[in-house]
């Protein structure tokens, strides 16, 4: 007589594990967009704090932003292209963006961003 089996079989457990690896690794493909989008932020709260309650212009925002860029090492979105509109506080920086990281061949992982901090006078 055939003995009642318990437990997954090799082909179950080796779709598990390429389940799991298959999400670890794009994991580890997304892990370096979001430090980067980490950095962002923190780049646009430390130029709103620096530069609130002071008089301030666009222009000079976007020379704070350009050296935190520097020193953050952001590639992803240029200190350029973050919008800063006058709001009735003051201004508001906008990074809007989209990164992109090589997954497998010729598919990619995308991610949109999108923060926006007040700069208040």
């Amino acid at each position: 007589m055939f003995a009642r089996q318990r437990g997954a079989t090799f082909l179950g457990m080796m779709t598990i594990v390429a389940i799991i690896g298959f999400a670890l690794y794009a994991g580890i493909r997304l892990l370096p967009l979001y430090l980067e989008y980490m950095a962002v932020v923190r780049s646009l709260d430390q130029v709103a704090s620096e530069h609130a309650n002071d008089p301030t212009s666009p222009q000079q925002l976007l020379i704070s932003l350009n050296r935190r860029w520097t020193v953050e090492d952001i590639q992803s979105i240029d200190p350029k292209e973050i919008e800063i509109k006058r709001s009735p506080a003051g201004f508001t920086m906008r990074a809007e963006y989209r990164a992109e990281a090589p997954f497998v061949a010729n598919v990619s992982l995308v991610v949109d961003f999108d923060k926006s901090v007040d700069v208040k006078q």
